[in-house]
This record gives structure tokens, sequence and C-alpha cells, in this order.
């Protein structure tokens, strides 16, 4: 029990340190960050059920204000922009991912390249889009034409989650929790 609290703190002070790095701002008002590759982490090493719970830790102290976002942001006022369904996804988003890599019999690096894509991009791609649909009052249509300018990045995070976690299994297969 203590080992799962530290890594699930450990991958949300991840996915907050990845907002350290320089947000990128699109024209949509959602920016292009690396904190998706930490969402992405989250599930292909922590597995579903920690990777899920991981996120809704960052999300819980985003909530309460703290700065954690890329570019500094927090607040429940970053909850009702055009941001609100990637971030809804997150967890979402880790759960999948590690569901993925929970059940695939692949290599491991392959299974979290294809689990990121599935669950880091696929299933936070339906939310955010969603969310851009509704706070931007453009159609679904619309709004994934503006979420196409993420998937550039987000491929290139899916292949580095996949090199990480392969990484991982191999220095040390014991920290692989979503093969455990």
């Amino acid at each position: 029990m203590e080992r799962n609290l530290t890594h699930i703190a450990l991958f949300a002070a991840l996915i907050a340190v990845l907002g350290l790095i320089p947000r990128i701002d699109l024209a949509a008002g959602v920016p292009i960050t690396a904190q998706s590759l930490g969402i992405m982490l989250c599930g292909t090493v922590l597995g579903a059920r920690r990777g899920a719970l991981a996120v809704l830790l960052f999300l819980a102290l985003v909530a309460a204000g703290l700065p954690l976002l890329s570019g500094g942001r927090g607040g429940l006022g970053v909850f009702a922009g055009p941001s609100v369904g990637f971030l809804v996804g997150f967890p979402i988003a880790a759960f999948v991912a590690g569901w993925v890599m929970e059940r695939t019999t692949l290599a491991p690096g392959i299974a979290a390249g294809a689990a990121s894509v599935i669950g880091g991009i696929g299933v936070l791609y339906v939310f955010g889009i969603a969310g851009m649909a509704i706070t931007l009052d453009k159609t679904l249509s619309e709004a994934a034409f503006l979420g196409m300018a993420f998937l550039p990045g987000d491929v290139l995070k899916a292949v580095l989650a996949g090199l990480i976690t392969q990484s991982l299994a191999r220095m040390r297969p014991a920290s692989l929790l979503s093969r455990a």
C-alpha cells in the first residue's frame, strides 16, 4: 500500500514537472505541453488503476490552486476554459493506456507505444475535442480540425513513452507495475 502511494505521488509530480517545459499557445486557447507524456507514462508504467489515481491526484492539486499546469496555471478556472476536455480526459486516458498495457503480451516498448496511442491520443482527443467544441462554440468537425495541431507532437510523445517504458522494463523489470 505504501509503495503504491509513493508511486502515485511520484507520477503526479512527474506530470507537474513536465509542465515546467514552456508551453506553446495555439489560437484555440489550448496549449501544447509535455504533460500528456506524463499521462501516457502513468498508464504504461503504473497500470490502469494507479495511473488514473496519479492523474486524479495531480488534477486535485491543480483544482486546489497550485500552478502545476504549463505556464503556471492552476485553480478551478482552468476547468472552465478550452482545455477542460483534455483535463477531464487525462485520468481516463491514463486508465485506458494502463488497461491496454496490462492486457497485451507484446514487448513492453511496443505495447507502451500502442497503449499511448490508444489512450493518450485516441481517448484524450475524444474528450479534448468535445471540450473545445463546447467551450469555443464550434462544431465537432471544427474542433477536430483545431485539435489536429496537437497530433504530430502527441505521436512523438507516444514514441517517447514507448522508449522510456522499454528502458524501464530492461533496467528494472519490477518497476513496470503495469506488467506486475
